[in-house]
């Protein structure tokens, strides 16, 4: 349910255009963090009806986005192995080692250097990133005397600045500054656009601030009237976070496998690019139909 694993465990492949290979790829997989965004989304957008009688129309557009990445990454795979070439040809052999029970002592020192391993490395850069996220949404500092709220405060922080200074790149995707803003904290985790949305909306929190928010988000008017959420614009969120790579430690686990800055930054870059053009062409495509 998570890509860390997976790109943790691409070491044991010995060829180095394989294993880069796989690493570029696994994000595309949609994991766990992804799902809140997706069940937000479909509950308060996607129709609760049956298809062919049997199946619910939810689930079918749950499964696509998960089916989505899978395709895709068979195809990027296929561009990877075209601009990457091999160093040499290595073919594919494991010998399995005979099952032995665990002895503890050894188990404790493995988790131990690998949990060490991780806090020296990926930690620092989730410590450093999470500071940086933390500070833009904090700062300036609120007038003590005259105290906004916490929806006014995210709007007039560095955070809120960025989502209304980025309003016009995202806005042919069919987002404002509050999809924006949502985007910019995702990248400490996806699932954090939740709570960010519920902050801008001016959300308690509690049992019901799922179930407030689908509410919110239909109600949300632009200035002249017109929704801003839409089922076009619904699915075109849902594109964009089933491509983008906005999980800053997958990105240090991707630096410390790789040894180097350059891989992370490449597929940040190039992951972000396949969502955004991705959600353009179905917010797009979908007004010309006259979806929107």
């Amino acid at each position: 349910a998570c890509a860390i694993p997976a790109v943790m465990a691409a070491r044991t492949i010995e060829n180095w255009r394989d294993r880069l290979v796989t690493i570029l790829l696994v994000p595309l997989m949609s994991c766990s963090a992804r799902l809140p965004v997706y069940t937000l989304l479909i509950a308060a957008f996607i129709p609760h009806k049956m298809v062919l009688g049997i199946f619910s129309l939810q689930g079918l557009v749950l499964m696509g986005i998960y089916f989505l990445g899978m395709i895709t990454a068979i195809f990027v795979a296929l561009i990877f192995k075209k601009i990457f070439k091999p160093r040499s040809s290595v073919s594919m052999i494991m010998e399995l080692p005979p099952y032995r029970m665990p002895l503890l002592r050894s188990l404790w020192w493995t988790i131990y250097e690998r949990a060490k391993s991780f806090l020296t490395t990926a930690g620092t850069i989730i410590l450093a990133v999470s500071v940086v996220l933390w500070f833009l949404a904090s700062f300036p500092l609120p007038d003590k005397e005259n105290p906004p709220t916490s929806a006014e405060q995210i709007e007039r922080s560095y955070a809120g600045q960025i989502g209304h200074f980025i309003e016009p790149i995202i806005k042919p995707l069919g987002y404002d500054w509050k999809i924006g803003v949502g985007l910019l904290t995702s990248f400490a985790a996806r699932e954090v656009i939740i709570s960010t949305l519920s902050t801008l909306y001016n959300l308690e929190e509690g049992p019901r601030q799922h179930t407030t928010l689908i509410e919110s988000l239909r109600n949300d008017k632009k200035p002249d009237g017109t929704p801003v959420y839409s089922i076009l614009v619904a699915i075109s969120l849902m594109v964009f976070y089933a491509y983008a790579a906005q999980c800053m430690a997958t990105f240090a686990i991707v630096k410390r496998e790789t040894n180097s800055w350059r891989w992370p930054l490449f597929m940040v870059g190039y992951m972000t690019i396949l969502a955004y053009l991705a959600s353009l062409f179905v917010y797009q495509f979908g007004r010309i139909l006259g979806w929107a």
